[in-house]
């Protein structure tokens, strides 16, 4: 993901040719709703599946392979569309990179208003393909508190998934110091085990997008709050935590004096 947005060149047509920052920013934006149709897409038909019991070949899906769905597909949505348009595909990624100063604030809003869209267009192709089974009971495979999770759990393990994703996102994105080639490979499984973590509480969304787009299609709004705020917070304290920490450098031994002897000279 990258944190700035690519700069223009004058060939028509080309990568990165907007001529004007408007012109710019219509593009960008529809990349983050495509990609963030493609995250929802892909993760909640299988968490559909997995709450209808479908299987492919074999048992139907589990916890894990719901995870794994989040975090696979987003290592494609990074490595494409991270030069486009940052692949931030999550409200609280952008909240977060203009948090720490990466990210122009301006262009927030347009961002969260285009990941809005790719979400709710995703929650109603996965109704269209897996039928009334899919929205009357897995509810399009919007996020619910657990068994005995109250709303502040799901707010602090919701936080707590966007920090990781977050943190990872601005790390690898801005800071020169990371390898070239790491960062989508380490974006997504960040989320996937944001996933596994906050799944038994909150069904470990870690994105309003990811959360508000299967539930405003179905109808179900349980904590709907709770899944907004705590991704926000947990990418604005996480953009905190990198801005503090990324002034260090790894400590290094300084090589002793050489000492000079007669038998030496």
């Amino acid at each position: 993901m990258n944190a700035a947005l690519p700069q223009s060149v004058t060939t028509d047509g080309e990568p990165g040719s907007a001529h004007s920052e408007p012109a710019n920013l219509m593009l960008a934006c529809t990349a983050e709703a495509i990609g963030t149709f493609l995250l929802v897409l892909v993760g909640t038909a299988v968490a559909t599946a997995a709450a209808l019991g479908k299987g492919t070949a074999g048992p139907a899906y589990d916890s894990l392979a719901v995870a794994l769905s989040f975090g696979l597909i987003l290592i494609p949505i990074v490595s494409v569309l991270g030069p486009v348009s940052g692949a931030h595909v999550n409200p609280s990624v952008t909240l977060g990179l203009a948090t720490a100063g990466k990210f122009p604030w301006h262009y927030v809003a347009p961002y969260w208003v285009s990941q809005m869209a790719g979400a709710l267009v995703a929650a109603v192709l996965v109704w269209a393909a897996y039928g009334h089974g899919a929205y009357a009971q897995a509810h399009l495979g919007a996020p619910s508190p657990a068994n005995g999770a109250d709303v502040f759990q799901v707010l602090l393990v919701e936080a707590i998934i966007a920090f990781i994703l977050v943190f990872t996102v601005i790390s690898t994105a801005t800071d020169p110091r990371v390898q070239a080639g790491t960062g989508a490979v380490a974006i997504g499984f960040s989320l996937a085990a944001g996933v596994l973590l906050g799944g038994p509480v909150s069904g470990g969304a870690g994105n309003p997008a990811r959360a508000l787009g299967p539930m405003i299609v179905s109808g179900t709004f349980q904590a709907w709050f709770f899944y907004v705020i705590g991704p926000l917070v947990g990418g604005v304290l996480a953009a905190a935590a990198f801005r503090l920490v990324s002034m260090a450098s790894t400590p290094k031994v300084e090589a002793a004096p050489r000492v000079t002897t007669p038998a030496t000279r």
